[in-house]
């Protein structure tokens, strides 16, 4: 990890620049000791069952901007899943972000064919610029590359720099092809890649009072925790405009939900425009939410109003909290998540009790952008709560999770994200999925996540119904194997 390069078009994917491995079977405490010693090795597969696309995770970041279109330079099916973010932005826009009369996302195609990968794409590309322009008069068009237009060397940047001079707004060129990156949450670092290098400006005057927040689209839980401190979020990139993000290197602090989200993006504004970037994890239980609120008051400068927060709240939320460490104590929890947001539920399962029993999480960071210990939130949860047995690092490998979860059959399965709660269901365990993860943050968080526990754990007919009559598409052998049948030994040299 070094300085970050933003002068160039592509991004420094993950396995070089942060040493990210995907394949890992252990305990918590085994994973952040190995890279405390120099130690962690990636273990590789003999088999996959399938992978995360790097285009997805670019473009959940720029398809959500108000005012931005975005053109896949690919076959027609590398746009295909993109429909859901037109989805994700209507249903929360007014919800969560007080949109009023959202739009539909402009989302195109350059639908290469045979004959493009043979003469090329690039015509084609800028005469989709064009079109695209004319027809949705954006204020920012991005252009993400594929697989395809990667193999025949379509120069995407050259293409976007030019027609960026032809229609006069920004043309951002996003370098996100699959194949380039084993580890799926490159992509976030693409996208942002490209919105520092052509959409942030640099400031014309400092605002003490604005904060940016690095996060999907989740409830805003800032603006009511910031008013105490003076000052309000610069909630980024959904939702954002494009002269909206023009001026995140005007803020005086970034703060992020998720560092494997929005480490890269933190680096870059700190490294380039000198926003400082509060250096611990985001706020999940007790522990982190204080230390949080804590590096907040220091970094603004206001450490009485930070213990004065931390006072009212636990005065208020502590009392309940203690009832649901009762109701829930002994509880065995497995966790399925993207790698931070998977060690935040471990600590909230560890804040209410429970004991957790295992996670599987889709890669590891050992390590991130800021470069600064105190973000690594399972080294903090090792450290809080204990350590965490069973702990894979899966890259989305179905068959693996279903393997470990049919091995312990914990009372109840905690998930970030959809179309895994069906496995434990299949299996009879109880499962809860929060789509909204800044719902769960703070002391208040932790109170809203441990009533829909136990509520998950009130209410099991249905799931008992559904195992009874569920099928299991892999076979016992498979289920009698051990999780890590498939993945190679350690490499020997260091990543």
């Amino acid at each position: 990890m070094g300085k970050l390069d933003i002068s160039i078009p592509e991004v420094s994917i993950r396995e070089i620049r942060l040493g990210s491995i995907t394949g890992y079977q252990g305990s918590a405490k085994g994973l952040v000791d190995g890279y405390g010693c120099g130690g962690l090795k990636n273990r590789d597969r003999k088999f996959q069952q399938c992978a995360g696309c790097s285009i997805s995770k670019a473009a959940c970041m720029v398809t959500l901007i108000q005012d931005a279109a975005v053109i896949i330079h690919g076959p027609v099916g590398c746009a295909s899943c993109l429909h859901e973010f037109n989805f994700t932005y209507y249903v929360n826009a007014k919800s969560r972000r007080g949109i009023d009369n959202p739009t539909q996302r402009k989302i195109f195609s350059t639908n290469l064919k045979e004959t493009d990968t043979v003469y090329g794409g690039a015509r084609k590309l800028a005469k989709a610029i064009r079109e695209v322009n004319e027809r949705t008069n954006a204020s920012a068009i991005f252009v993400l590359s594929s697989c395809a237009s990667a193999i025949i060397g379509d120069d995407i940047e050259s293409v976007a720099n030019e027609a960026e001079e032809e229609i006069g707004k920004p043309v951002v060129a996003i370098y996100c092809e699959g194949f380039r990156s084993t580890v799926w949450t490159t992509g976030f670092d693409a996208g942002y890649h490209g919105i520092v290098r052509k959409l942030v400006k640099p400031p014309v005057k400092k605002d003490n009072g604005l904060i940016n927040v690095i996060n999907f689209w989740g409830s805003d839980v800032f603006s009511e925790w910031f008013k105490p401190f003076g000052v309000k979020p610069n909630l980024i990139t959904p939702y954002s405009t494009v002269e909206g993000l023009s001026h995140a290197s005007e803020a005086s602090a970034t703060v992020q939900i998720c560092p494997t989200l929005g480490s890269y993006l933190g680096a870059a504004l700190e490294q380039e425009y000198g926003v400082p970037e509060i250096r611990t994890a985001a706020p999940y239980g007790i522990i982190q939410t204080d230390r949080w609120f804590r590096e907040l008051g220091k970094l603004l400068h206001k450490e009485d109003v930070a213990e004065q927060v931390i006072k009212e709240k636990k005065e208020q939320y502590l009392p309940k909290i203690e009832e649901l460490r009762k109701r829930l104590k002994g509880v065995r929890a497995y966790v399925t998540a993207g790698s931070a947001h998977g060690h935040a539920l471990l600590n909230i399962v560890g804040d209410l009790g429970m004991e957790a029993v295992g996670a599987s999480v889709f890669h590891h960071d050992p390590t991130y952008d800021g470069g600064d210990g105190a973000a690594d939130l399972l080294e903090r949860r090792v450290r809080d709560y204990g350590d965490v047995p069973n702990y894979n690092v899966c890259a989305k490998q179905e068959f693996e999770f279903v393997n470990v979860l049919n091995r312990i059959r914990p009372d109840i399965l905690l998930a970030r994200h959809g179309g895994i709660t069906l496995w434990a269901a299949k299996l009879g365990i109880p499962s809860l999925l929060v789509e909204d993860e800044q719902a769960n943050m703070g002391y208040e968080g932790l109170i809203s996540y441990g009533e829909k526990i136990v509520e998950t754990l009130e209410n099991t007919e249905f799931i008992e119904n559904l195992s009874k009559h569920a099928t299991n598409p892999y076979t016992d052998w498979w289920m009698n194997e051990q999780p890590d049948t498939f993945l190679k030994e350690a490499k020997t040299e260091v990543i």
